[in-house]
């Protein structure tokens, strides 16, 4: 198996590489595995985010690193949060408060889209990077049969009619921007 280490100290989404890179050979470390600190995400970009954590952590750890930054866009405000979705929803009283705060602001135009950019970062090369996006929309009927974890449960994704959060792990983890962006990784990989 190769090690790679995810930037992250997110659980659920250590959670979501595991199960996407695991069956694939990779033994999956996080960033509280090798005591990974954090690294401030002055980016104005999906891609230049995802890239100062991965570098970071590559360079940190010696290991062959992965780092992602994603978020959702809505469509009627001109893609905010985007990549300010996670201190969003921490100005505006976490999950579930946010949805009220965010939901408040639409009006008509509920479309919106997760994105994924994930940056691929080897110690003495260039960086990598893979992006995946799901359109949808947000629905205001909180669906509060699954977890928090972050906008899923007011996400649907297009072609579906149950939310993120609602939906099977095995079939988010097919669909989802993350799922996508890893897709491209791995041809990439399997070259």
């Amino acid at each position: 198996m190769t090690d790679i280490l995810i930037a992250t100290h997110n659980l659920h989404k250590l959670k979501e590489f595991k199960t996407l890179l695991e069956p694939l050979g990779y033994h999956v470390l996080g960033a509280d595995d090798v005591g990974l600190p954090d690294i401030e995400e002055t980016g104005t970009t999906f891609q230049e985010n995802s890239a100062l954590k991965a570098t970071h952590a590559a360079k940190f750890s010696n290991m062959l690193s992965l780092a992602d930054d994603s978020g959702l866009c809505v469509h009627a405000l001109n893609n905010e949060p985007g990549i300010f979705s996670a201190r969003y929803a921490a100005q505006n009283g976490g999950y579930p408060a946010v949805f009220n705060v965010l939901l408040a602001r639409l009006k008509e135009d509920f479309s919106a889209h997760f994105t994924c950019c994930l940056c691929l970062a080897e110690p003495g090369k260039d960086p990598l990077f893979f992006e995946g996006q799901v359109q949808g929309h947000l629905t205001p009927n909180m669906d509060n049969s699954c977890s928090n974890f972050g906008f899923d449960p007011i996400f649907v994704p297009e072609g579906y009619d149950k939310t993120f959060g609602g939906l099977p792990s095995e079939v988010k983890n097919k669909i989802s921007h993350r799922a996508r962006a890893l897709a491209k990784l791995v041809a990439h990989l399997k070259g």
